[in-house]
This record gives C-alpha cells, structure tokens and sequence, in this order.
C-alpha cells in the first residue's frame, strides 16, 4: 500500500474519532454537575447526534454515492461543526443547548459514514483496513489524555466546556486534511443506493445483525452518559476521569492491530460480534459488583475491546455484504440505525433510569447499571441462536 495514501487516510480517521472522542465521554459531568442538568435533560444533550444519525447519514451517503465528492462533504461539514462547538462551549440553559448541540450533530452525523466508505474506497485489504481504523482509538485516547494534562496546568475542570473548546479546534485540522484525501466521486448511476442497501434487510442474517446491533449500541449510552459521573461518585477525581477513560482507547487501537483481523478469520463475524458483547456485559457487571476504585480504572478497557470486537467488526460485516455501488449507502445506513435509532433510544432509555434510581443529588448506580448488563446476556443470547 503506498505510504502516503496510507498516511493521509489514518490522519482523517483519527480526527474523526479525535473530534467526538474530545467531548463525548466527559460532557455528561459537565451537564449533570456544573449545569445542574436531571439525567432525562442529560440524556436529550446526548440523544442530538443519534437523532441527527436517523437521517444525516442517509442524505450524506446519497450525495456522496450520486452527486458529490465525499471529500468535499467532510471537509465543509467539519467547518460548520467546528463554529457550532464553539456556540454550544458558551450555552448555559438546557433548551439552547439542545438545539446548538443538534445542529452540530446534524454536521457531524454526515461525516461519520464517509470515513469508512473513503476507506473501502481506498483500500481492499483488511489488513491495511485494520491499520487505518487503529488510528480512530488511539486519537480518541490521545484527546482524552491531552484533556486530562490541560486540566492539570490550567484547572479547567471545574467548568468542563472546555471539551467543546477542544473538539471546535480538531474539526478545523479534520477539514484541511480531508482536502488532502484522494478525490472519491460519486458512481452517479442506476436506481437510489438507499433503496438498495435496505434491501438487504431481507437476507435473515443481516436482519439479526441490525436489529441486536441497534439494542446493543443504544446499551452503550449507559456507559456514555452514566461512567463520568459515577467515577467521581467513587471517589476518582474529576481531572483523572478522561484518562482513566482513555485506557478503554488504548485497548482499542492494540485489539484493532492484533486481535480483530485474526479473530473474524479464525471464528466469524458470528462469534467475534458475541465476544465484543460479552466484553460490555463484564464491564457492567463490575460496575454493579464492584466498589473499588482501581478495579473500576481496570475495567475500561472492556469497553475498547468491545467497541472494536461488535461495533468495528460489524461494519466490516456490512461492508463485506455490501457491492461497490452502494458502499457509502450501505455504511450510511449501519450508522442510521445504530448510531441513529439505537443511541438515540438508548439516551432516552438511560436518562429514564437514571432518573428512576436517583435520591436527591445521588444515584444508585448498582442499580442502574444492572439493566444494561441483563439485557446485554439477552442479546448474547438471540446473537448465539439467530444470527447463522
């Protein structure tokens, strides 16, 4: 593989991940400490990129599948972002923040499918595939390590906006290098690629895959929205959280180099994708069990490894399933039902129960993070005795 292409794709899909990984973990402390937000306000902030995800990438994959260089939809599409963060980082109020931080979704959700279909553009072999996408949690790591150190000089955590801060400034570098990116053009030929990727809806396997793919995804919010604030609950102090999330990146990027292309060769995509769930219901249940601080900084890389075992090797599934003329509406449509419909029911599902569990000013996290753990054993369960 030429070395410059190789650069040039890794660069994008680590500024891709770098750009969310920069604020999605630790915005939730700032919403539900500083900003006084209730867990169901909490989980609306974070519901406007799955809502943003049901359509955004559809409309994205259709114009850069007929009508556009998806170069030039992520590079215009990160600039805006980055103005939007930028708003939203100065928003104090629930209701103008809702509506700052979908809008901004609206920009981002557009890019998220045409990093992966740039890729499988680019580049056939998956092992060079598995080399690209390493660079997504080692860039989400690195923010939150780059986080971490800013608040130790500055002591900006009190505050928390400072998250957005950094997110509007990596959407700025994402542009100028996605118009580096070799040219994609559109095919521009035959019937709505949408249409054709839904009908792969009718192949039973992808439908199993799509619908515990929505259920388990939107099972991640929990560990979005609640990880944050019930790591300071224990006692980890505020300014270490993001690095201590950070580990779960870290284990990501070596699972990405040395596990994922073995392991779909070796078992499947039908036994890869039931260990990546697996790895989230051991993260839970060490939530519910587990009251010791170190165990519970141990335990993030379960979340890594998961991400890349379920959520990585799905869309490599998809891919695989999908024909080059449908590729950017396929990976579109992946995004629209999990990081779409799924996260977006998954906010609402987790700021429900963190409500419902929430005495005062405290939460009952043994509780709250039972649930996704049964129903993440469920959906081993269907996954094992469906998906053929």
């Amino acid at each position: 593989m030429d070395m410059l292409l190789y650069i040039k794709l890794s660069a994008v899909m680590a500024l891709e991940f770098a750009v969310w990984g920069a604020w999605m973990p630790v915005l939730a402390a700032r919403l539900l400490g500083p900003l006084k937000f209730s867990g169901k306000q909490t989980g609306w902030i974070y519901a406007t990129l799955p809502l943003a995800c049901i359509v955004s990438p559809l409309i994205s994959g259709q114009l850069a599948d007929r009508w556009l260089n998806a170069e030039w939809i992520l590079a215009g599409a990160h600039l805006i972002g980055a103005v939007l963060l930028l708003i939203a980082a100065v928003q104090t109020r629930f209701a103008a923040l809702f509506v700052v931080m979908f809008l901004y979704s609206v920009f981002y959700a557009a890019t998220l499918p045409l990093v992966n279909a740039a890729l499988f553009a680019n580049v056939t072999d998956a092992a060079w595939q598995g080399r690209v996408f390493m660079w997504a949690p080692i860039a989400w790591a690195i923010a939150g390590y780059f986080l971490t150190g800013w608040r130790w000089t500055f002591k900006t955590a009190e505050k928390g906006r400072d998250c957005l801060f950094l997110a509007a400034a990596l959407s700025v570098i994402m542009a100028v290098c996605c118009l580096g990116l070799p040219a994609t053009p559109p095919a521009g030929v035959g019937e709505s690629p949408i249409f054709k990727a839904l009908a792969m809806l009718q192949n039973a396997d992808f439908l199993v895959f799509m619908v515990v793919s929505l259920v388990v995804t939107g099972l991640m919010q929990f560990y979005f929205l609640g990880s944050a604030r019930f790591m300071t609950d224990t006692g980890i102090a505020a300014k270490n959280v993001p690095a201590s999330m950070a580990l779960a990146q870290a284990a990501q990027a070596i699972a990405t180099f040395f596990l994922l292309g073995w392991l779909v060769s070796s078992v499947g995509f039908k036994w890869t994708l039931v260990i990546g769930i697996a790895y989230w219901l051991l993260l839970y249940v060490v939530y519910v069990l587990s009251k010791s601080r170190l165990l519970i900084i141990a335990a993030q890389p379960l979340h890594g490894l998961a991400y890349v075992l379920f959520i990585i090797a799905g869309q490599m599934y998809a891919g695989s399933v999908a024909s080059a003329e449908i590729m950017k509406s396929m990976q579109a449509l992946v995004f629209a039902a999990t990081t779409g419909v799924g996260l977006f029911l998954g906010t609402q599902f987790a700021g429900i129960v963190m409500d419902v569990f929430k005495r005062e000013d405290k939460f009952n996290w043994r509780a709250i993070f039972a649930v996704p753990a049964v129903i993440m054993l469920a959906s081993i369960v269907a996954l094992v005795v469906l998906f053929k």
